[in-house]
């Protein structure tokens, strides 16, 4: 009998602990389970429909009349923000206090800020490049000692693409403070190189010789119109200022056709470029 109600007892004790193990997995469940599933699925979701807003806003800036860099910087600003929004109401979901955690990371965002004033710097640095637009994408520009044609600005750089085809990636924060020449901006460049000519020579004619040959170069602009004018009277030759325009692109073309025509228009006529001339002497 007593063997029989001890057995009645541990039964009894397996079922309320069986129960008990039951209901504590439904309320774990019931409390964590849901809210991190619910906002996995928030999660992915809300990706998937920040990646639609931002593909449709990059279509219909690229059909409105919106400056190429200042669509990628305005779409970049916009993925992150919404990305921070979507983090915040994940958090939210799993039942952590928003107000408490904006507090924190409003605290560490000053951490952050003091650890990274010039990243800080660099940003407001592109947001003034966006603002004042002293350059676009594919301007030749030469700034902070890098000549090259934007390839690129982005939110913290500003990528050129120099002369000899290398990648150049300026903060933006020393753009936006520096000095910029913008060599596409009026649509034009001057040529500037030197044509020596010796003193025995015919100045006029050699200068009607050279205007030829720059304007027989279908790459040098007709208007401004190219100039050849007296630069200098040195020691030893008339040093002659040719100056042909041309479009940005087109500048290292003209000028080393510039030099080499030089050569060969001058030969051509007879005229002298002085040189060293090594003396001999009899003995």
């Amino acid at each position: 009998m007593i063997l029989q109600d001890a057995v009645e007892a541990a039964s009894t004790s397996e079922s309320i602990m069986s129960n008990l193990n039951v209901n504590s997995v439904m309320g774990y469940v019931e409390t964590y389970g849901f809210p991190v599933l619910k906002a996995i699925l928030i999660f992915i979701i809300g990706s998937w429909v920040i990646k639609k807003i931002v593909k449709a806003a990059r279509k219909t800036m690229s059909k409105g009349s919106y400056d190429e860099s200042l669509q990628k910087f305005l779409i970049n600003m916009a993925s992150w923000a919404l990305k921070i929004f979507l983090i915040i109401i994940v958090i939210s979901t799993l039942g952590v206090d928003v107000t408490t955690f904006a507090a924190v990371i409003a605290a560490a965002g000053l951490a952050i800020g003091l650890a990274l004033q010039g990243s800080l710097s660099n940003f407001a640095g592109g947001v003034l490049l966006m603002i004042f637009k002293p350059y676009k994408i594919g301007d030749l520009i030469e700034a902070q000692g890098v000549l090259g044609n934007v390839k690129e600005i982005e939110i913290f750089t500003t990528k050129l693409i120099t002369p000899q085809n290398k990648l150049a990636i300026v903060p933006n924060g020393a753009m936006a403070n520096g000095n910029i020449i913008n060599y596409t901006a009026e649509g034009k460049m001057r040529v500037d190189t030197t044509v020596r000519i010796g003193y025995g020579e015919d100045m006029k004619r050699a200068k009607e010789v050279l205007l030829e040959m720059l304007v027989a170069n279908p790459k040098v602009l007709k208007d401004p119109a190219p100039s050849v004018n007296v630069e200098e009277l040195a020691d030893s030759s008339v040093n002659l200022a040719v100056r042909p325009f041309c479009k940005p692109e087109d500048y290292w073309d003209v000028y080393f056709a510039t030099i080499e025509g030089s050569k060969l228009a001058l030969d051509k006529a007879k005229i002298e470029i002085p040189y060293p001339h090594e003396v001999q002497i009899n003995k």
